[in-house]
C-alpha cells in the first residue's frame, strides 16, 4: 500500500459495502454505464430503461447514497452524473474499477436507440430555438457575454498552435460569422457548420459582405462532419457547448475531425446559477466546471494545454481551452 495514502479503517468498510450494496443490481449497473459521458434527468432515463418514475428515482437515490452518482441542477431540471472517484481513498478505487468493468459490456441497441432519441430531442430544441430568435441573437448572447469579451483570448491561444496558409479549420457553430473573417486570414480554407439554417443565413450574408471566400458554410452538426469526410488542423468552439445535446460526444466528434497535431479551441461558460439563461438563451447547460472539460477532452484522447479565464461584470465567467491531439 502506498505509504503516503491513509490506513483504511473500519469507517472505509463501511462505505466499501454501501458502495457494493447500491451497486449491486443489473438495472442501476446499465445507469452507470449510460452515464459514462453523459447526463439525464430522471424523466429522460425513465424514456431510456422504459421505468416508471417512482422507481428510476429510487434506483438514484440508492446510487447518490452509494457515491456513484452526484447531480447538477440545470435551471428547474435535476441531471445525474457519474462521481469521479477519488483513487486516493479505497471507495473511489473500487469505483474506478466498477466503472472500468461496465465499461467492457456495450450498451444494447435498443439502449442506444432510446438515447439518440434524447439527444435528438434537445438538439431539435435547440435548433428551433436558434430558427425562431436568429433576429434577436446577438441581443440575447449580449446578455451573457459580448464577442469581443472573449474574442481575443481565443484568437490569442489559436495563434499559439502556430496555424498557418497550408492548414484547414473548422467552426462550430459561427452565430452570425463574427470569427470567420479572423480565421479566413489565418487558414487556407475554413469550413463552419451549423445546425440552425436561419443562423447560416446571416453567417454568409456577413461572408459575402467580406468576401470570404476561402469560407464554407454547411447545415450540419459535428456528427455530420465526420459522415462527409471532413478533416481539419484546427477546430474552434465558440460558446457553443452549452447549447449542444451531449458536449461529452462534441468531444469524441472533435477528436475524429482532428489531424494528428491538430488542436481543438473552446471558449464557453464556466458553471453558473443564472436558470434564467435557459429560456432567454436556449442554453441546455448552466455552464460547466472545468475538470468536465479536462474529463471528456481526455476521454477523447485530447490532451488539456492552456487555459485562460475571463471573468465578466455581470458574474459570470468564460473558461477558454485548448486541447491537442496527439501527433
Amino acid at each position: 500500500m502506498n505509504a503516503s495514502l491513509p490506513p483504511v479503517t473500519a469507517d472505509h468498510l463501511n462505505s466499501l459495502a454501501q458502495l457494493c450494496k447500491g451497486t449491486g443490481d443489473p438495472l442501476r449497473l446499465e445507469v452507470l454505464r449510460a452515464l459514462k459521458t453523459d447526463s439525464f434527468g430522471v424523466l429522460e432515463l425513465c424514456d431510456i430503461f422504459d421505468t416508471k418514475q417512482p422507481a428510476m428515482s429510487h434506483h438514484l437515490k440508492v446510487l447518490a447514497k452509494a457515491g456513484a452518482v452526484t447531480t447538477r441542477r440545470e435551471g428547474n431540471s435535476i441531471f445525474y452524473r457519474r462521481m469521479l472517484p477519488d483513487q486516493n481513498q479505497p471507495q473511489g478505487q473500487l469505483l474506478n474499477a466498477l466503472f472500468c468493468a461496465i465499461d467492457q459490456i456495450a450498451i444494447s441497441d435498443d439502449t442506444r436507440q432510446r438515447i439518440e432519441g434524447i439527444k435528438q430531442g434537445r438538439e431539435e430544441a435547440a435548433r428551433e430555438f436558434f430558427d425562431r430568435h436568429a433576429e434577436q441573437f446577438r441581443e440575447q448572447q449580449e446578455l451573457i457575454a459580448l464577442f469581443d469579451q472573449y474574442a481575443d483570448s481565443v484568437k490569442d491561444l489559436l495563434l499559439q498552435t502556430n496555424p498557418h496558409k497550408g492548414q484547414q479549420a473548422l467552426e462550430i457553430g459561427p452565430g452570425e460569422g463574427a470569427f470567420l473573417a479572423t480565421l479566413a486570414g489565418l487558414f487556407h480554407q475554413v469550413t463552419a457548420i451549423d445546425i440552425s439554417r436561419e443562423m447560416l443565413e446571416k453567417a454568409d450574408a456577413l461572408r459575402q459582405q467580406q468576401q470570404l471566400d476561402n469560407v464554407t458554410l454547411l447545415q450540419a452538426d459535428t456528427e455530420a462532419a465526420i459522415k462527409q469526410g471532413i478533416k481539419v488542423d484546427r477546430i474552434i468552439c465558440n460558446m457553443v457547448l452549452h447549447h449542444v445535446p451531449s458536449p461529452a460526444d462534441v468531444f469524441e466528434d472533435c477528436a475524429q475531425l482532428l489531424q494528428p497535431g491538430g488542436a481543438l479551441i473552446v471558449a464557453d461558460l464556466c458553471r453558473h446559477d443564472q436558470d434564467w439563461a435557459k429560456q432567454s438563451c436556449g442554453d441546455l447547460w448552466l455552464g460547466f466546471d472545468p475538470e468536465e472539460l479536462t474529463d471528456w477532452a481526455q476521454d477523447a484522447g485530447l490532451e488539456s494545454t492552456e487555459s485562460l479565464y475571463v471573468g465578466l461584470r455581470n458574474g459570470f465567467q468564460i473558461q477558454v481551452r485548448r486541447f491537442d491531439k496527439p501527433e
